[in-house]
């Protein structure tokens, strides 16, 4: 059925495309546009993504080199770069943020029965941002600090197969505590934070809709015990307390009762103190869950990696949104296909595959059954010589 296709005409296929149009209609998208449609831009934007491209003068000279190959991929023909810059430029950046999110619900349906360190039934998210830093004269718009300009992704990661649930773009001036207030809350998860989102008056909001938080204390943090559970100390367990905050403004935030977990890390030794506002799980739970968090930054480090969000195509907001969302959506198109084809791969093996086999015309799934094929072929050859070797021969 796919002989004779590329493997990028053949990943495109796995997009919904009635969503994106549906997405396209609700934002006029395509009005007045007569040689790039939206869908079109997607495209290109996703090959940028998937081959590493650095500019738009790089996508251009690419694609120019790949010819009536780019065809047989759903894009008519090479473009002018300036097509392709004022297409980001004016094309609202919500018409890829919500087709992303498409994406994201099929991706989240698809990872719920994955695992992580917790064992839990229901889901958690890991809440924090990051960084990237702007050169100021370029990005205005985008003002940090006095010579400084930078945006910041602030990511709702379900720790279910690290999806990200929801991504809010902002300039680096937007402190992390305030995105608590953009939060949809669903009664149920739970939401791991640091530090930095302590804030009690809108943690109580969490509580008050029925989910469950877990974050770290500060030092300065006055509480006063109420009752202490016994703990498993073998386990890394310090103490396990019902507590109530101190102060006049601390308990008119949060009038409850918390919950208030002393644990000691195995491997570093290093004594950390969560607070959280679940007293039915294990103590160790509410430990290994923050501990969880942790997949949140190896996020942020491999899309900075291995995706193009450092290095923008055009220098709007509208244009730096546009690129972001796009690049989101080929992550979590990435994650769906390992999930429907049932791949064992990594999605950095995932990716490297695709970024050298994009224009060959073979079955998708041929491409990673070949690599796997071959890493199982070259390990005989291994452990010969190091035999060969050992033994002098």
């Amino acid at each position: 059925m796919n002989e004779g296709r590329t493997v990028f005409a053949q990943l495109m296929d796995w997009l919904p495309k009635y969503q994106f149009e549906k997405c396209v209609r609700r934002y006029n998208g395509n009005r007045r546009v007569r040689t790039l449609t939206c869908y079109e831009q997607f495209l290109v934007m996703a090959f940028a993504q998937l081959t590493y491209r650095e500019s738009l003068r790089d996508i251009d000279t690419c694609m120019r080199t790949l010819g009536h190959r780019l065809y047989h991929a759903g894009i008519r023909g090479p473009m002018p770069r300036s097509t392709l810059a004022d297409a980001n430029e004016k094309r609202p950046w919500t018409i890829f943020a919500d087709f992303a999110q498409v994406l994201i619900r099929e991706a989240t349906d698809l990872y719920a029965g994955e695992s992580f360190a917790a064992e839990l039934k229901q889901a958690a998210y890991a809440l924090d941002s990051t960084t990237i830093d702007l050169c100021l004269s370029l990005f205005p718009w985008a003002k940090f600090r006095k010579r400084k300009a930078a945006v910041k992704l602030h990511t709702l990661l379900n720790l279910h197969g690290s999806i990200p649930a929801l991504v809010i773009i902002t300039s680096g001036k937007v402190h992390d505590v305030n995105i608590l207030d953009e939060l949809p809350i669903e009664a149920g998860p739970f939401y791991i934070m640091d530090r930095a989102y302590r804030d009690l008056k809108r943690l109580y909001r969490i509580h008050g809709n029925g989910a469950f938080f877990v974050t770290r204390t500060k030092n300065n943090f006055r509480f006063q015990r109420r009752y202490s559970n016994p703990v498993k100390k073998r386990l890394g367990i310090r103490f396990d307390q019902t507590i109530t905050l101190k102060g006049f403004y601390s308990h008119r935030g949060y009038p409850d009762t918390l919950r208030r977990v002393g644990y000691t890390d195995p491997t570093t030794g290093k004594k950390l103190v969560f607070l959280a506002n679940n007293f039915s799980e294990p103590a160790l739970t509410i430990a290994l869950l923050y501990k969880s968090r942790w997949q949140i930054e190896l996020f942020f480090k491999w899309i900075k990696q291995h995706l193009r969000i450092k290095a923008f195509y055009g220098t709007s907001e509208n244009a730096v949104k546009t690129q972001v969302w796009i690049a989101i959506s080929v992550y979590v198109l990435v994650a769906i296909i390992r999930k429907r084809l049932r791949l064992h791969h990594s999605l950095y093996t995932i990716l490297q595959i695709l970024s050298i086999s994009l224009f060959e015309k073979t079955p998708i799934l041929q491409a990673f059954t070949q690599y796997q094929r071959q890493i199982k072929d070259s390990q005989p050859l291994k452990q010969l010589y190091l035999q060969g070797f050992l033994t002098g021969q």
